[in-house]
């Protein structure tokens, strides 16, 4: 038992603004996020962006559900807080680093599912949750901004 973190990033060839905007444009996630299967926003901020969301996401092993409170601070960083789900605990934080040609996003999870997760599990989840997610948004911007230059 216990909980469990990892750290991961990718290049994106995007400013940071685009990908913040992205990630924080709550009810089209499922459209490119392919473990995302629906997001709620339950709560809005006085400007409008969401503050606490409702997330179901394809761990492949397993369909999740969580709500998380949303900290901006925009655009180097999205942060969140755990408010329930179907873990024990669950924070997460989304980094936006401009470099030259673009942005080196970080994603950094620690999930505490509540009960014993053997290896190939967390692994599982790991991949659903990190490593697509940053594939999806890279994919998702870098297609967008080659559907643009044509």
């Amino acid at each position: 038992m216990g909980s469990y973190g990892e750290c991961q990033s990718a290049d994106v060839s995007a400013p940071p603004q685009r990908c913040f905007e992205a990630l924080t444009d709550y009810e089209r996630l499922p459209e490119w996020q392919g473990a995302v299967k629906s997001v709620r926003v339950l709560e809005r901020d006085e400007q409008g962006r969401g503050a606490v969301v409702e997330f179901e996401v394809d761990a492949k092993l397993k369909t999740v559900r969580y709500r998380l409170r949303q900290v901006y601070d925009e655009p180097q960083r999205l942060g969140s807080e755990y408010l329930g789900g179907d873990f024990r605990d669950f924070r997460g934080e989304w980094r936006f680093l401009e470099r030259e040609g673009g942005t080196r996003v970080e994603l950094d999870l620690s999930i505490d599912p509540g009960r014993f997760v053997p290896g190939p599990v967390r692994r599982a989840i790991s991949d659903a949750v990190m490593k697509r997610a940053l594939g999806d948004l890279k994919v998702h911007l870098e297609g967008a901004a080659a559907g643009k230059a044509a």
